[in-house]
């Protein structure tokens, strides 16, 4: 299975995730979730350095536009993921590995989506050409939270 780190915002993606295990929804196991404060506090850094570490897709989930709970944050962050992206591609990496998606606290189901869609596209696109053995070994930024159970079969 592709290893995919999803970067969630608190207040929303975060909570949308977690109400998958209160609706006895599951996502697949190779999904690593990491808590944010928000998706505006990302910086691209966390994002190159996860695909360095052989992470095979990244998921940046955010509030809805217009709802963010730090005004503006889910936007700084669209606008730091489509710049990942165009490194991505330099680097000869391909940039639908990374997307940015946008959620609501109640999007519970369409988190399950998500996941399995991006799944399949890894899958096509195959295993990051930097994967080591170092997924295990992926921590936390400072202010962020891991939660690599929740929701997960």
């Amino acid at each position: 299975e592709p290893r995919i780190l999803a970067l969630c915002c608190h207040h929303c993606a975060y909570a949308a995730a977690d109400l998958d295990g209160s609706m006895r929804l599951q996502y697949r196991p190779n999904v690593r979730v990491l808590r944010l404060p928000c998706t505006g506090k990302l910086d691209a850094g966390y994002i190159l350095k996860a695909f360095e570490r052989g992470v095979d897709g990244v998921i940046v989930a955010g509030c809805l536009e217009g709802g963010c709970h730090f005004q503006e944050g889910n936007l700084r962050a669209k606008n730091r993921t489509a710049l990942v992206r165009q490194m991505l591609e330099e680097a000869g990496l391909e940039p639908e590995r990374l997307e940015m998606f946008n959620l609501s606290s109640a999007d519970g189901p369409r988190f399950v989506e998500i996941v399995q869609m991006m799944t399949d596209r890894i899958k096509k696109l195959g295993t990051n050409p930097l994967r080591s053995a170092a997924w295990n070994s992926i921590q936390s930024p400072e202010g962020t939270e891991a939660d690599s159970e929740m929701g997960s079969k």
